[in-house]
C-alpha cells in the first residue's frame, strides 16, 4: 500500500477538493483507494455520533468499503484546533490511535492510502507533539497544496522546507485558486514553479464543489 498525505500551506487552502480529486483520478485509472482523514475538528453531532464533511467525502470516494470510524478515529465537535477541542474535553490526542488506523486499513489492501490533513504542515496535536510526526511515522510522501492568494509565497516555501528538513519526501505539489481575483496570479504561480523542487501536478481553478477537481490534476510523476 502506497502512502500518500495531503497537507496545505494553511487552513481553508483546498485540501479537501485536492485529496477527493486524487482519490477520483487513481480510481480512473484503476487503483483501489482508502481516503482517510486522521484529526478532523468541525463535526456535526448526529445524535451523538460525530461526523464531519470533508471526512464523509473521503469515504464516499474510496474504492474500498470503510466504517466512518476507519476513515476518521479521531473527530470533535467544535471547529478549533485540535489540541484544544481534546483539552476542552479533558482528552489528549495520542499518535498510537493513528497509527492503528492505518494498520487496520492496510490489511484492507488498497493500493493507495490518501491521507487529508488538518490545517498547515506543523498542526499541534499536543504538547511538543504535531500531526507532522505521525505523517513521519508512517514515512508518507506528501503532496502539498497551497492556496492561491495574497501570501501564498512565503506560505508554500516555508512549508516545502519543513517537509524536507523532517526527512519527508515532497513528491508533488498542487496549486488552489482559492482568490479568484488575486493580482499577478499567474507571476506567483511562476515563482513556485521555480521554487518548490517537486513535480507539479496540476492548477484546480475555482469550482462549485469537488466532482470535477480530478480533471485539472495530473498525477503520473507520483504514480
Amino acid at each position: 500500500m502506497k502512502k500518500l498525505f495531503v497537507t496545505g500551506t494553511d487552513t481553508d487552502v483546498g485540501k479537501t477538493f485536492a485529496t477527493s480529486a486524487i482519490l477520483n483520478q487513481l480510481k480512473q485509472r484503476r487503483f483501489s483507494t482508502a481516503g482517510f482523514k486522521p484529526v478532523a475538528a468541525g463535526c456535526n453531532n448526529l445524535g451523538g455520533a460525530l461526523r464531519n464533511d470533508d471526512a464523509l467525502l473521503l469515504q464516499r470516494e474510496s474504492t474500498v468499503e470503510l466504517t466512518y470510524e476507519q476513515v476518521n478515529p479521531c473527530a470533535y465537535e467544535q471547529p478549533i484546533a485540535p489540541h484544544i477541542a481534546a483539552e476542552s474535553l479533558g482528552q489528549r490526542i495520542d499518535l498510537d490511535p493513528l497509527n492503528q488506523a492505518v494498520s487496520n486499513i492496510e490489511r484492507m489492501q488498497p493500493d493507495y492510502l490518501v491521507a487529508e490533513g488538518a490545517g498547515g504542515w506543523r498542526l499541534p496535536l499536543t504538547d511538543g507533539i504535531y500531526l507532522s510526526d505521525f505523517v513521519k511515522q508512517q514515512q508518507m510522501q506528501v503532496i502539498m497544496v497551497v492556496g492561491l492568494r495574497l501570501g501564498c509565497l512565503n506560505h508554500a516555501l516555508l512549508t516545502a522546507e519543513a517537509i524536507q528538513n523532517d526527512g519527508l519526501k515532497l513528491v508533488g505539489w498542487i496549486a488552489n485558486q482559492v482568490d479568484w481575483q488575486m493580482p499577478y496570479a499567474d507571476d506567483n504561480l511562476n515563482y513556485l514553479h521555480k521554487s518548490i523542487q517537486a513535480p507539479f501536478l496540476g492548477k484546480i481553478p475555482r469550482l462549485s464543489g469537488p466532482a470535477e477537481a480530478f480533471k485539472y490534476l495530473d498525477l503520473t510523476p507520483i504514480l
